[in-house]
């Protein structure tokens, strides 16, 4: 083979690479846009702070989860959190009281960076999501986090069914597609930086 039908056997391979990597990035980036997170720190790594993060979870849940369920889209679902977030924080911190803590809590709607999760069956994409985020004290333990809209997130207690954006998780394939979650991190902060 000569040089230059080298080079365009190269050239060919990495278009076709680049040209999947990019439609991949837009489908990860579609589900970032359409998703609403919930994000719960606890005080500490304690014991009993963990505990009181997963119950004040499933009190913030339990009364709040449902308003989530509703055909609606993700700005509507933004509106609404907004909405309730003085609720939310008021549901944290009664949950906090009845288990006999005083610790403050705080809630607020904020973008921030989630890494790749990975689940049985499906793997959300790492990068910049909207979240509803309950800081419980100090905010130095380990996080909690689910995703609220569409709605993903289930109190312990209660039993899961499949929502239309678990369809669309499950439709970007099984854990195995963590490895082009890496390449379209990389691909993402090779944009970014220009």
């Amino acid at each position: 083979m000569k040089r230059w039908e080298w080079a365009m056997a190269i050239g060919l391979v990495l278009s076709v690479l680049l040209s999947g990597m990019t439609a991949f990035a837009g489908e990860c980036q579609e589900i970032r846009q359409e998703t609403l997170r919930l994000h719960i720190l606890a005080n500490s790594d304690s014991a009993e702070d963990q505990q009181l993060k997963l119950a004040v979870r499933d009190a913030v849940l339990t009364q709040w989860g449902k308003e989530f369920s509703r055909p609606m889209t993700q700005a509507e679902a933004r509106a609404l959190a907004e909405e309730l977030l003085p609720q939310m924080e008021e549901t944290a911190r009664k949950e906090i009281a009845a288990r006999g803590y005083s610790y403050p809590v705080k809630a607020s709607l904020t973008r921030m960076y989630f890494t790749t999760r990975s689940y049985t069956g499906f793997a959300l994409p790492a990068g910049e999501y909207e979240a509803i985020r309950l800081e419980i004290g100090e905010g130095k333990g380990k996080n909690w986090w689910c995703v609220m809209f569409p709605p993903l997130c289930v109190p312990a207690a209660q039993p899961r069914q499949e929502t239309p954006l678990e369809e669309e998780i499950y439709s970007l394939g099984t854990p195995t597609y963590e490895p082009r979650f890496a390449l379209v991190e990389w691909w993402e902060s090779l944009q970014k930086n220009r």
